[in-house]
């Protein structure tokens, strides 16, 4: 079982703790500080435990000439990428705002930090944990800063090989134990032929010591349901109020009712994870009272009689006797009284029985 540790205050995530569930907003607030804090809400309402925004400065995480690409998608909020992710992205004061407005509904509140003076941000901010996107987990000298702050970090691994996963291992680990990988496919939408959730169990077997996790761009619910039943103990999913608006990670997104229906399903899927060990469970034995069958007599055997397998049979019997894999053991043992055809063996009728004294 993967070691635990605490995520946010008083959250621990791995071993045997709940699921932790991340709705990451990222920027499908449209650049609206009331349209995030409506999502935020959102996001408590549906039952996640954590609001993620993305956080950028731009002339750190993007070089000149991406900032001056013309941009003409559909998806576009100005003429160049730089003028589309100046749009989208809020300001310090507006984090702060939503960061205050978070601890006020009662979610926890953290962003990705895309480059390495949004985490210096981010730290100063104070949020709990640091959220490593896909395109930065290659990134070595960020990922060595970041973990130096010594905050925990979930780490989302879309675009990268095994072999670049035990590196991110290698540096994060020997300087903040306190992380997790989550599996990834960096496709929006994500085709279920491209999700790999054996991927969650490669990463168990090779990083038994940490929590492993799931981040989707799939639609609907299923297959992210699908990991926590595989053992994921974070599941980031991208979220929207309405899949129609404009912005490329809408349609890879759920909306409210889905939030709130994955919400749910993991925790239902969590309750019936269980127990290993097989048992008959009190919840059967109504069923096995009424279902349950016993040995009984095939044929009419008389007193003295050795048993054998011939004389037996199994059948939903009145009175209860011994049940059906007790046949063979029944086998040689000798009877102490008539037993008719079609009755219910019972330990009184064999001999060698001790009756229990009552005290």
């Amino acid at each position: 079982m993967s070691r635990e540790f605490e995520l946010c205050p008083g959250r621990r995530v791995g071993g045997d703790q709940p699921c932790f569930i991340i709705a990451e907003i990222g920027q499908n607030h449209q650049g609206d500080l009331d349209i995030a804090k409506r999502m935020i809400r959102m996001a408590k309402d549906c039952g996640a435990d954590c609001a993620k925004f993305q956080k950028s400065e731009l002339e750190y995480k993007f070089n000149k000439k991406a900032l001056e690409r013309p941009y003409t998608s559909k998806h576009s909020w100005g003429k160049t990428y730089g003028e589309h992710k100046r749009h989208l992205e809020f300001s310090h004061d507006q984090y702060r705002e939503l960061k205050k407005y978070a601890q006020e509904v009662g979610i926890f509140f953290t962003a990705s930090g895309m480059d390495e003076m949004a985490v210096e941000f981010l730290h100063e901010l104070d949020v709990p944990f640091f959220k490593v996107g896909s395109g930065d987990t290659n990134n070595f000298p960020y990922l060595e800063k970041t973990a130096k702050k010594g905050r925990p970090m979930v780490i989302s691994s879309g675009m990268q090989s095994m072999n670049t996963m035990h590196q991110v291992y290698q540096i994060v680990k020997p300087i903040n134990p306190h992380f997790c990988f989550l599996q990834c496919t960096s496709a929006y939408p994500l085709q279920p032929e491209d999700v790999n959730l054996r991927v969650i169990t490669a990463y168990q077997s090779a990083f038994p010591d940490i929590p492993i996790g799931y981040s989707g761009h799939e639609t609907g619910i299923a297959i992210s349901v699908a990991a926590v039943a595989m053992g994921a103990k974070v599941v980031e999913r991208h979220v929207t109020l309405d899949k129609t608006w404009k912005g490329s990670d809408h349609q890879a997104s759920l909306e409210p009712n889905e939030l709130a229906e994955l919400v749910k399903a993991i925790r239902t899927v969590e309750k019936a994870m269980g127990s290993p060990v097989k048992q008959l469970l009190p919840c059967e034995m109504a069923c096995n009272e009424k279902l349950g069958k016993s040995v009984v007599a095939k044929v009419t055997i008389p007193e003295g009689t050795i048993l054998t397998l011939d004389m037996l049979t199994v059948k939903v019997g009145e009175p209860k006797g011994f049940p059906p894999e007790a046949i063979f053991d029944l086998v040689g043992r000798k009877v102490k009284m008539n037993i008719e055809e079609d009755e219910t063996i019972t330990e009184q009728a064999m001999e060698n029985h001790v009756k229990k004294v009552k005290y």
